[in-house]
């Protein structure tokens, strides 16, 4: 076991050691636009101890019933740091044009050096366009799935609408958006609303009827009207439901704000960064801020991840997890 533990920690520290130095050595004159053999090679063997490092860390956290969060996280950082290392080298080594693909140490340049404009950018496109967005859709789903569980015959109506809604495409939506409500962040907003009003709609009123006809007949018994069933009963057991649909549409609300961006905005936002630079080639800027909307997508995600850990622990699929 110690011997396994020795091999991985040795093959990780030359992973990472080796992806520097090789990206500092890409870097130089003799080197950048017209690598030769060795350098190629060095790249492939980069790889090679990045593979071993990686099969060796996720067979000890597989051995571990409860990881540590550092052994967990250590895969996919290692994994992330090979990406972007390659990244780095193929571009810079084999000399691609940076109206093509820019290195990352460009896009870090880059995104360090536009800080206030990302900032702006950020503020207008995921505070002000996809948090409100996310928040009335999923509200609206969320409470138009309760009321559908109510009436019947609303149930029956709505579900195959919804379904069939849900395919709309979000190009044939945002411009509409756009005539209704202006070119500011309402019109964003209620493109992601209506993009994460379906999802929440449908999970929802999944998870209300996954309850057992057992504990219903049990809820009876004890003279539990709708209402206490619901909230007693149903709503625990439609969390994990409700927290894939907020999870699904975390994703949705980002990506949604920065599309509707395209048809209309105030000269600010993810969207509008990305259409502009990419007409004029700024090809670095354009992957600042798809790094700015990832980074703020998987935050965002983790937040509710965690918040769904915390509220359905006692969940069998969550105990399962752990």
């Amino acid at each position: 076991m110690s011997r396994q533990v020795n091999r991985t920690i040795i093959l990780s520290v030359a992973t990472v050691a080796g992806g520097l130095g090789l990206s500092a050595l890409a870097h130089s004159p003799d080197i950048a636009g017209q690598a030769g053999s060795g350098f190629w090679l060095g790249t492939l063997l980069l790889w090679l101890a990045a593979t071993l490092a990686a099969r060796d860390l996720a067979g000890l956290a597989a051995q571990q019933r409860k990881p540590s969060g550092l052994l967990a996280l250590a895969v996919p950082l290692l994994v992330g740091f090979l990406l972007v290392v390659l990244w780095e080298l193929i571009t810079v080594g084999a000399g691609v044009p940076a109206v093509l693909m820019p290195p990352p140490s460009m896009v870090a340049a880059r995104f360090g050096g536009a800080l206030p404009v990302l900032a702006a950018d950020f503020v207008q496109t995921f505070v002000k366009s996809a948090l409100p967005g996310y928040a009335i859709g999923c509200a609206a789903g969320f409470g138009t799935a309760v009321l559908a569980d109510r009436v019947p015959f609303l149930r029956r109506g709505l579900l195959p609408v919804a379904n069939f809604a849900s395919a709309l495409p979000i190009i044939g939506i945002a411009p509409i958006m756009v005539m209704w409500f202006g070119f500011d962040w309402p019109s964003k907003a209620a493109v992601v609303a209506v993009m994460t009003f379906f999802p929440m709609l449908v999970q929802t009123g999944a998870g209300l009827a996954a309850t057992g006809r057992i504990e219903r007949d049990l809820m009876r018994t004890y003279a539990a009207g709708y209402l206490t069933t619901l909230v007693c009963l149903r709503l625990p057991q439609a969390l994990p439901f409700i927290f894939t649909a907020l999870k699904i549409n975390a994703t949705l609300a980002l990506i949604g704000a920065i599309v509707a961006e395209f048809f209309g905005t105030p000269i600010v936002g993810m969207g509008f960064r990305i259409s502009i630079e990419a007409a004029r080639l700024s090809l670095d800027m354009v992957w600042a801020e798809i790094a700015l909307a990832a980074l703020a997508g998987s935050a965002f995600y983790g937040a509710i991840a965690l918040a769904e850990r915390a509220a359905t622990g006692w969940h069998p699929s969550m105990r399962a997890a752990r």
